[in-house]
């Protein structure tokens, strides 16, 4: 559901509005998820930057990290949903002659 935000919420007029805040609940509770949002890409962004911290570090002792993000990626599905994949990969490969 989409919270609409129309000129009666932003001056008050639909009777929410408390204190002294002359634009109503609904601007300073949009004004406190945009600020928590703001704090999350924050986060993100320095943990994005661990995880590349990380991959240089396994990278630096030879291990080959295309291959890890893989592994990662498979660990991350159901066993059924690897096994099922695996199972087309084998079968496209036999079809193109390629076992």
């Amino acid at each position: 559901m989409v919270r609409r935000l129309d000129d009666e919420d932003l001056i008050g007029g639909d009777g929410l509005s408390g204190g002294d805040n002359a634009h109503g609940v609904a601007s300073e509770e949009l004004r406190q998820f945009i600020e928590r949002i703001e704090r999350l890409e924050e986060e993100k962004a320095a943990i994005s930057s661990d995880i590349k911290e990380v991959y240089a570090e396994a990278k630096g002792r030879g291990f080959d990290t295309k291959t890890i993000r893989r592994v990662i990626a498979l660990r991350k599905k159901p066993p059924e949903e690897r096994q099922e994949e695996e199972a087309i990969l084998e079968l496209y490969m036999q079809a193109l002659g390629m076992t």
